[in-house]
């Protein structure tokens, strides 16, 4: 007989957990799975080229920029998201502040007081601007 062995890891993993009475001020940096259910004041970044994935529970919340490639948002959002891959908006998620990403799961009953902007496009609208604003900085550096 034949056994079959379950070798998947995790639909997401926690490496990290912010209890629900931690606050945390400042910015915050980290890589694999983070769960917050408590409060971040200040920047939650996750490391460049790492696989990270933030978690944030129904009472916990962030104030400050958010950038993690896939995010599960439940919580309070007081700023900017950054997500490269992945971001799901729970019911109970509040978020105020524009959110960037590549794909988005809003469910009934999550607010945004924001933008909602897809980042390959508005990454070519920050190159049209840079590249508008270096050749009027041009034209006015030579005349």
């Amino acid at each position: 007989m034949l056994s079959k062995k379950k070798t998947s890891l995790p639909a997401s993993q926690i490496d990290t957990l912010i209890g629900p009475q931690v606050v945390i001020r400042g910015d915050f940096h980290f890589s694999g799975g983070l769960y917050v259910e408590g409060r971040v004041i200040g920047k939650l970044i996750a490391e460049e080229g790492q696989k990270a994935m933030l978690t944030l529970a129904d009472n916990g919340s962030i104030e400050g920029e958010v950038r993690a490639p896939v995010m599960v948002i439940n919580g309070r959002v007081d700023g900017d998201i950054h997500s490269s891959e992945r971001i799901e908006l729970g019911a109970k998620a509040r978020v105020e502040g524009n959110v960037y990403y590549k794909v988005v799961q809003m469910t009934a009953g999550s607010v945004l007081t924001g933008r909602l902007l897809h980042v390959e496009a508005a990454e070519a609208r920050i190159a049209e601007l840079s590249e508008a604003e270096g050749i009027a900085g041009f034209a006015v550096a030579a005349g």
